[in-house]
């Protein structure tokens, strides 16, 4: 009992993860601590085991002989296979019940948009340009959850490339380096990638997304806290890999509009002095 206790006040109150930046980070986090409690209770009931072991049973001065030969011990056999058994079970059901909260058994991908766009090859930039929209929208429905904020999300173009991230504003038509989205807001990164396979990692939001080349993947979350943190490629996408960072602005409403606007393409207006006269 007290081995249990002991784990359980370490999984609860040693936290090895940083800030969290959003709303479901305490999800996961809830999961980490649970799968850290377990960890340290079997860590220390194992450890503790073997030193009690080697100090209970250690040849003594004068023995020269062998030990008892002990063979079987159903009862222990039983033991240490149910408990693992319990416990893989546990971790399992409630894994996975996270991670369909989440949106992931949500389908990435509509394959029949796909043979369509092979049949029409003498129309492949219109069927594609309205297959991906479609995809955008199934995918974005399909990936709010029920309860969810019902602001209208804020929608991202994603393009990941070796060796750097992308992000196209629809609402202002602009590319920025940097990701820069509102605090408190739903928001929809619609993700592709032009070469080869690479992740998208943000430690403090607990998200990562590959980005699969040909196949658009879709990562929502509503950041909650405002600050910048660290957008990391978290697949091996080739010899710069390593320097394939980014980061994620999280701004107040106000600051985050004001970003926007700063960053909208100026109109482009021709006044009637200097617009050149048809010959």
């Amino acid at each position: 009992m007290g081995l249990v206790l002991a784990g359980l006040w370490i999984g609860q109150n040693v936290s090895l993860l940083p800030v969290d930046a959003s709303a479901n980070a305490p999800v996961y986090d809830d999961l980490f601590r649970v799968l850290f409690s377990i960890g340290t209770i079997l860590f220390l009931g194992i450890v503790g085991l073997l030193v009690y072991s080697l100090v209970r049973f250690r040849r003594r001065a004068g023995e020269l002989g062998d030990g008892l030969a002990i063979e079987g011990n159903l009862p222990l056999e039983i033991v240490w296979t149910a408990i693992p058994a319990i416990v893989v079970l546990f971790v399992g059901i409630y894994s996975y019940d996270i991670y369909e909260r989440m949106g992931g058994m949500v389908p990435l991908h509509d394959h029949s948009s796909m043979h369509a766009a092979a049949e029409m090859a003498s129309v492949a930039d219109v069927v594609i340009n309205t297959s991906e929209e479609r995809i955008w929208g199934g995918i974005a429905n399909a990936g709010i959850a029920e309860g969810a904020p019902q602001s209208p999300p804020l929608a991202v173009d994603v393009t990941a490339i070796q060796f750097a991230f992308l992000f196209h504003y629809p609402e202002g038509d602009f590319i920025s380096g940097e990701l820069h989205v509102p605090v408190g807001r739903p928001v929809q990164l619609r993700m592709k990638a032009n070469d080869v396979i690479h992740a998208f990692w943000v430690p403090q939001f607990r998200l990562k997304q590959d980005v699969i080349p040909g196949q658009p993947t879709l990562l929502s979350f509503t950041a909650t806290r405002p600050g910048s943190y660290p957008i990391v490629c978290a697949e091996l996408c080739g010899p710069y890999h390593g320097g394939m960072r980014s980061t994620v602005v999280v701004h107040e409403d106000d600051a985050f509009e004001a970003w926007l606007a700063s960053n909208r393409p100026a109109p482009v207006t021709v006044s009637a002095a200097t617009a050149t006269p048809f010959a």
